[in-house]
């Protein structure tokens, strides 16, 4: 079958950036935030009507919600399908405009449910609201952590044309990169893909000395831009008297501190493996040390050659093998293709990286990439799937219990691409090809327990430095070096300085510390899914109920409920990563007799 490589968007608002029902919809957004503003204002607490005003106050919060959402997700992907759309940075200006009016009212309800004494609110909460109990407990904790209304307000107002300012102003630099390469000019996204995908060397280092140069270029610009977005971050911070900037990722990802360095710790531990894979993949490349640009190229080994998927070949593909786990995963991947759900022609003038995002109005996602026929985009569209299908799932839920946190977020979507990694080993027909693929998987271990620790250290220590004053471009830069090779265990012949300018994730103003959940995830989600492997019948089942919890208690409940595990305790961390570490072993037998 034939499927669309690009996306319906006139399905959610026709007529693109001009659309008048968009822009009806941002109208009747205005007044449902005015009532919303009346009702919470007119809440009495302990009164008769407490129960039926809190309910009228939820349902009227769904609705904008859902508006917002699905606005918000229409606007950036106008704005992912062309980088050139400047009515859609308009739009996307007219849509944020409307947050502090939203912001304040959601102080006022959340102030307002913290006033609640506890015997007030046991009597009241598990009776009359027990299945949003959770999302409203933590509503009345950040209710008790705010400032005044009109502080708040303040805040939100200039956080306008502050921290989201900064964070548009990095999409309006990288729409502004061009890489030469062939006689033709590349955006930044399709430069990347050929640089990483590659299996030329040549190809690779030519790219990757053109890439370093091209955010060099931009260093400054970009540095403002950091210092400014997380100086907002870090001032807003401070006139809520926190002072560990750790604090909001954890609370919003519902993870503690515990955890997460149980986690880190128990990484470190085990490192020495995984530079050693990366040397060996050097050597059968022909070198001694493995330079930055060489991670994700393909293991290209006597007359093998690395499998091709169009695109219809991968969503056939990734339908069947999630079969295998799950129907209702694998009939809902085909929903997504038949109707056209996902963006993925490689074409200039589109946003790098990939996404996935939700349309609660619709119940519907959109997936943005851009597609190049690896095994490697395979598995990235398994892994936006993965996430298409979490929200899938909670369609039905309240909206409030629809707020999973990214790191929860990122167990379904790596859960969905180690199905088709397996998938694509167990179909190997050579050992070149067997250790094509072995690598193929391991390459995103690589990226959870070395790069994305270089992130985590280098954000670490950017806020750390950025409490103190403005860090200069040429700190930021060496940071970023010298992060890389703590995580790498400084085992790279070349690194990536300006990694800190090229990557998005740091320029992201509504998460900050947008890394770690990514290695949460990956790690979580190998536990998962060696339950999958464990049980024939039943798992799919199981697989939806842990999915439709992950907003409605802490991540070290849900695993404690689901997984039976302790996520204080570097047990459950070293079983995951010792099915990696397997795969690396599989590996170095396998390659020995090419070196």
């Amino acid at each position: 079958m034939r499927y669309a490589m690009n996306w319906d968007l006139d399905s959610i608002f026709s007529g693109k950036s001009q659309s008048t029902s968009l822009r009806q919809e941002l109208a009747d957004l205005d007044q449902m935030i005015h009532d919303f503003h009346q009702s919470v204002e007119q809440l009495q607490i302990n009164t008769e009507q407490e129960v039926a005003q809190l309910q009228k106050i939820i349902q009227q919060d769904e609705a904008i919600q859902k508006s917002f959402t699905e606005c918000a997700t229409f606007i950036e992907a106008l704005a992912s399908e062309n980088i050139y759309d400047n009515q859609a940075k308009l739009l996307t200006g007219t849509l944020y405009a409307k947050l502090p009016a939203l912001q304040l009212a959601h102080t006022i309800f959340n102030k307002k449910l913290s006033s609640y004494t506890d015997e007030q609110w046991q009597a009241l909460i598990p009776t009359h609201f027990a299945q949003i109990a959770f999302r409203l407990g933590e509503m009345r904790k950040q209710g008790a952590e705010l400032l005044d209304e009109q502080s708040e307000n303040i805040i939100s107002t200039l956080a306008l044309d502050g921290q989201s300012a900064w964070s548009q102003h990095y999409d309006t630099i990288v729409a502004s990169i061009q890489i030469p390469f062939n006689d033709e000019w590349l955006s930044a996204g399709q430069a990347f893909n050929v640089m990483m995908s590659s299996a030329d060397a040549a190809i690779r280092q030519e790219l990757f000395e053109k890439w370093e140069k091209a955010w060099q270029e931009k260093a400054d610009l970009l540095a403002d831009t950091l210092n400014h977005l997380d100086g907002f971050r870090l001032s807003n911070y401070r006139l809520h008297q926190v002072t560990d900037f750790l604090k909001e990722p954890l609370t919003y990802n519902r993870l503690d501190r515990q955890t997460l360095d149980q986690m880190w710790d128990t990484i470190t531990q085990n490192k020495q493996k995984f530079a050693d894979f990366l040397t060996r993949k050097a050597q059968l490349f022909g070198k001694e040390k493995m330079d930055w640009q060489d991670q994700d190229a393909p293991i290209l080994l006597g007359d093998f050659k690395e499998r091709r998927f169009t695109f219809d070949q991968a969503a056939d593909f990734i339908i069947e093998n999630f079969r295998q786990f799950s129907p209702k995963m694998a009939d809902f991947a085909q929903m997504a293709f038949e109707k056209a759900w996902i963006e993925a022609q490689d074409r200039p003038g589109k946003r790098p990286g990939g996404y996935c995002s939700s349309l609660p109005k619709s119940k519907e996602s959109r997936i943005f990439m851009t597609y190049g026929e690896s095994v490697n985009e395979v598995a990235t569209l398994a892994h936006e799937l993965g996430h298409a299908f979490h929200s899938h799932v909670m369609w039905d839920l309240p909206m409030l219990n629809q707020d999973y946190a990214m790191n929860v977020a990122e167990t379904a979507s790596t859960f969905a691409e180690l199905i088709v990694a397996d998938a694509t080993l167990k179909a190997a027909t050579s050992v070149e090809e067997k250790i094509n693929l072995l690598d193929v998987k391991l390459q995103n271990a690589i990226a959870m327990f070395m790069n994305i620790h270089a992130r985590f250290i280098f954000e670490t220590n950017f806020y750390t430095a950025r409490q103190k004053g403005l860090v200069a471009t040429e700190e930021i830069t060496e940071m970023m070096l010298q992060a890389q090779k703590e995580a790498y265990n400084d085992c790279l012949n070349s690194y990536h300085p300006h990694f800190w300018a090229a990557k998005l994730h740091f320029f992201i103003d509504e998460v900050p510390f947008y890394n770690f959940p990514y290695t949460f995830g990956y790690l979580f989600s190998l536990g998962i899914y060696a339950k999958a492997n464990q049980h024939a019948t039943g798992f799919e089942d199981q697989y939806i109920a842990l999915l439709r919890d992950t907003a409605s208690m802490t991540t070290e409940e849900l695993a404690k409920k689901h997984l039976a595990v302790d996520l204080h305790e570097p047990t459950f961390w070293q079983a995951g990563i010792d099915m990696v570490l397997k795969d690396i072993d599989t590996f170095m037998e396998l390659t020995e007799q090419y070196i």
